[in-house]
């Protein structure tokens, strides 16, 4: 016997319109350009990236020929330099590839003190070697960043600043060629580590050197008498001596007049430090005689403290622009420069961390530090940052490169700072960064970020429309993330808000009805949708019109819900209304009218009508290629059901093809961990598997899976599906025991996660009676059915087509435990309704109509048999093709059928026809190839 078993559903595999409250502006299209293949881009030495080291370096002659080891010490090199901040790890290694570059054809230097500041650097890294790519978001191009990087040998990367091994771990895990130097303040815990170096403080003499040469910059007969003392008392911090050498070179004074000055300052700041004291003590003496000579140009004071709020490199000078006019804001930046509180590169600012941490840290006692002051630019920097965002849009790519920059800023100022002091700047900015992650695939951080904005918009406004719109942004962000039960719980509650506050009529009301009702639907639970789509709907007719786009919209989102339902006889006609008006009200090739033509041919699709189906998704995916270019991701995703389309009338060489090609534009333009990426994975182990190449299907789905786990997490809704995917994948390879412990993980995963009756939840308790039932323990999956039938009624309704799964699985178990009469009966009122519901021709109702054959047969009713037999495969060759398995297997029974009504020598002739196609299409280790094979053999044997 024949069991279906329905992959679990899951609404981002459908494309549906899904309303919020959106504003699309106008404009010309732009045409992305095709993306590089970073293989094939060589490397290019005259763009390597290092930072220019000038002069001699002082004394560490063996730290560079200890490093120098530790690179061309293994094949594979990957070198630590730790040592504490301000110690010149980075000059020592800058020297280093400054003196060797000849050994390299391509060396790159990136900040690394953060993920994001990794992202970014391999980002600059794609656009350096193929500035092509500067428009893609930045997810693409640090994917392209780090596909050059893994498929070239020899060049030499180097991460500054790395916070912790963890970042190294991950980058080393993709990218397993080249030589890498990791400079941190952290010594232990690297294990990935091939060889390390560390840098302690100056001796003295070095010190002293790197003090005299710093100070004479300003002349070469500086008087530097007590260089040596003072060096001591900076505790030979090579960036303390080049600051103060600085200072002594732009003031003209002497070493031991700088010492004065540090004895005369606050004793609680400036007494010595011992060997092992904190740097930023010491920083904070250099800092304080260095501001107090810029007192003349306060707006330099003001600035630093600003600046110390921001990441700190590639600060972007527009960020200060707020800060005075453009020409006092050059000159602060000037005279900071000079001082070497700051570098300036390319219309971008970098600050050390040690001045960055002593200039935000409050002192009452310190003139340049006092809390008012740096609240103030707390508050400064927050604004630049706000102003920087303003009325960009986070969904539009043009505005993704100032979203970019800012973001990695604004992350270090959220970090320093705490709820209690967030303003409304603050909460601008944390919706516009969350809104722009959550569209990025960064759901877990946009959480955090849009979480925050909630609850300081209502410490702030109260329950006004602000802190409403927040929450609606966190609910969007919850659903992104698959926490259904927080997002509906504050769906809700916003409803409420505004409905009580703005009107049951309000736009943002009725965005937040359409926005609860697409939230219960990615819950499972659309029979709760419905009543609002169809009251929002309503609403919107009456406000707004009939023939208005959100209107429309909200029409669309009504013919998902009953297409989810698995109701496609109110879905498909609601769809084809949707999409003629749209085609009347925008044109023919509208955005709006193409993805009302795909919703569309999903339904078609989905009730078994691909001939209608297939060339409305081509011409449809023509039009949206036209539109926005062949790799767009909504172009990618209409292929990507196109493929299923051909998937499902069994042209599985067709559908593999065009999954294969959809996954590699995605990995190329997406990047490997986007979501539609991980799903493209998915959707190609499922072509091989229902092509029955089952060991493809079960490697694809293992390795889809690890990647789910990394980037989802263990109990993503996406990645349960591809769990269960995986348990069916080993059940149609006979792994019974893994196919059986794989379900009923899952099964307890979406039980907790999801809830009982989420319609997943329900799908794997059908998979796991299934896999039961294939491992021969019958009695255990006709409980299981049994069990979970009246909850599949009871949620999903009598006529959902996996309710009408259940009910054929169950029909199965009960034959196979002998209750004959009630399994035909069940196989029977199977039929009937997917006849009714899908129509003759749907591949489920054929199926049916496959399974009541047999149970004829069975029951000794040949006759009825055969003539179901005949008409099934018929059906089937039409509407399959004569190479499906399906109609393989049709024509396989029916064959059996003639041999057990006595018809041997047409059952013989037949089953050599079939086996010679099985052998073709099938291949000859196909387990259907062998089954014909032995009955052939049998029926030989009867007719010798």
């Amino acid at each position: 016997m024949d069991v279906s078993v329905a992959d679990a559903p899951h609404l981002s595999q459908i494309a549906v319109a899904i309303n919020s409250v959106v504003v699309q502006a106008g404009g010309d299209v732009t045409v992305q350009a095709p993306v590089p293949d970073m293989a094939a881009v060589p490397p290019r030495a005259d763009v390597s990236h290092v930072p220019v080291v000038t002069g001699a370096l002082v004394g560490r002659v063996d730290e560079l020929e200890l490093l120098d080891a530790a690179v061309f010490g293994a094949e594979r090199a990957v070198v630590g330099v730790h040592g504490l901040g301000g110690v010149g790890k980075s000059t020592l290694v800058a020297r280093y590839v400054q003196d060797n570059l000849g050994r390299f054809p391509f060396v790159w230097w990136m900040t690394a003190d953060s993920p994001a500041a990794i992202e970014v650097g391999l980002a600059e890294l794609a656009c350096v070697l193929a500035p092509e790519v500067h428009h893609l978001p930045l997810v693409q191009r640090t994917e392209l960043g780090l596909r050059w990087l893994a498929t070239h040998p020899d060049w030499l990367l180097v991460l500054d600043n790395l916070s912790g091994p963890r970042d190294l771990v991950d980058l080393l895990a993709k990218v397993r060629t080249g030589r890498v130097i990791a400079t941190s303040r952290r010594a232990g815990g690297w294990s990935v580590l091939t060889g390390g170096v560390d840098v302690e403080v100056l001796g003295t003499r070095a010190a002293t050197d790197l003090l005299t040469r710093t100070a004479r910059a300003g002349g070469p007969d500086a008087d530097l008498t007590g260089a040596e003392r003072l060096c001591e008392e900076l505790g030979r911090l090579p960036l303390a001596i080049e600051q103060a050498g600085a200072y002594i070179a732009q003031t003209r004074i002497t070493p031991d007049a700088y010492l004065g000055l540090l004895a005369r300052s606050p004793a609680r700041m400036f007494t010595r430090t011992g060997e092992d004291g904190d740097p930023r003590r010491t920083m904070a003496r250099v800092w304080h005689i260095t501001l107090d000579q810029l007192a003349d140009t306060p707006l330099a004071g003001a600035l630093l403290r600003q600046l110390a709020w921001y990441a700190p490199d590639a600060i972007p000078e527009g960020l200060c622009a707020l800060a005075g006019e453009e020409p006092d804001v050059l000159e602060a930046l000037g005279r900071l420069g000079a001082y070497s509180m700051i570098t300036r590169r390319d219309h971008t600012i970098g600050v050390h961390r040690l001045v960055q941490a002593v200039t935000r840290t409050p002192d009452s006692a310190d003139p340049h530090r006092r809390p008012d002051d740096i609240a103030a630019a707390r508050d400064a920097a927050t604004g630049a940052l706000a102003a920087a965002v303003l009325n960009r849009s986070p969904d539009a790519p043009a505005d993704h490169p100032v979203f970019e920059a800012v973001r990695p800023h604004a992350q270090v100022l959220l970090d320093h700072t705490t709820p209690d002091t967030d303003s409304g700047a603050t909460v601008l900015v944390l919706n516009q960064l969350g809104l722009y992650l959550r569209d990025q695939g960064k759901a877990a951080t946009a959480v955090d970020q849009l979480a925050r904005a909630a609850r300081s918009s209502e410490r702030l406004h109260g329950a006004t429309r602000p802190t409403m719109i927040a929450r609606n942004n966190l609910a969007t962000a919850y659903v992104s993330a698959g926490r259904f039960d927080e997002a509906i719980s504050l769906h809700e509650q916003t409803l409420k808000d505004r409905e009580e506050v703005l009107g049951p009529d309000h736009p943002d009301t009725l965005g937040s009805r359409s926005n609860l009702a697409m939230t219960y639907q990615f819950a499972g639970d659309t029979r709760r949708a419905i009543p609002l789509h169809e009251q929002t709907l309503t609403d919107r007719e009456r406000i707004l019109g009939l023939d208005h786009p959100d209107t429309l919209l909200v029409r669309g989102n009504l013919a998902s819900a009953y297409h989810e339902l698995g109701d496609l006889g109110r879905a498909i006609p609601l769809f084809e209304a949707v999409a003629a008006d749209h085609e009347r009200v925008s044109g023919p090739d509208h955005r709006n009218t193409l993805d009302a033509r795909n919703n569309l041919a999903s339904a078609y699709d989905a009730a078994g009508d691909t001939a209608r189906a297939i060339p409305l998704y081509a011409a449809t995916l023509a039009g949206l290629e036209g539109l926005l270019g062949a790799e767009h991701p909504d172009s990618l995703r209409l292929r990507n059901n196109l493929a299923l389309a051909h998937e499902t009338v069994g042209d599985f060489d067709r559908a593999i093809r065009l999954l294969a090609s959809v996954l590699e534009d995605r990995v190329r333009v997406l990047g490997a961990d986007h979501y539609d990426t991980l799903m493209a994975r998915n959707n190609l182990a499922k072509a091989y598997g229902n092509a029955d190449d089952v060991d493809q299907a079960i490697r694809l789905y293992e390795a889809a899976l690890v990647d789910f786990e990394r980037v989802l997490g263990p109990d993503s809704p996406d990645t349960l599906i591809v769990r269960g995917n995986l348990a069916n994948a080993y059940r149609n390879a006979g792994d019974f025991d893994r196919a059986v412990a794989l379900n009923e993980t899952t099964l307890a995963d979406r039980v907790r996660r999801l809830g009982p009756d989420h319609p997943d939840t329900l799908m794997s308790r059908n998979n796991l009676g299934s896999a039961y039932q294939d491992s021969g323990d019958v009695d255990h999956a006709r409980q299981i059915y049994e069990g979970a039938l009246d909850d599949f009624v009871r949620v999903l309704g009598p006529d959902h087509p996996d309710t009408l799964t259940l009910r054929n699985n169950l029909a199965s178990a009960h034959w196979f435990t002998g209750a004959r009469d009630q399994a035909w009966a069940q196989f029977d009122a199977v039929f009937a309704a997917r006849e009714r519901l899908l129509g003759p021709d749907h591949p489920d109702t054929l199926m049916s109509k496959h399974n009541l054959a047999r149970a004829h047969e069975w029951r000794g009713d040949l006759d009825r048999a055969l003539s179901l037999f005949e008409a099934t495969f018929a059906a089937q060759e039409r509407v399959l093709g004569p190479d499906h398995s399906a109609t393989l297997r049709t024509r396989f029974r029916l064959a059996g059928a003639l041999e057990s009504a006595g018809d041997l020598e047409r059952a013989r002739s037949l089953y050599e026809a079939v086996l010679r196609d099985c052998r073709r299409a099938l291949g000859q280790d196909h387990a259907l190839t062998t089954l014909v094979q032995a009955s052939l053999a049998t029926a030989r044997g009867l007719l010798s």
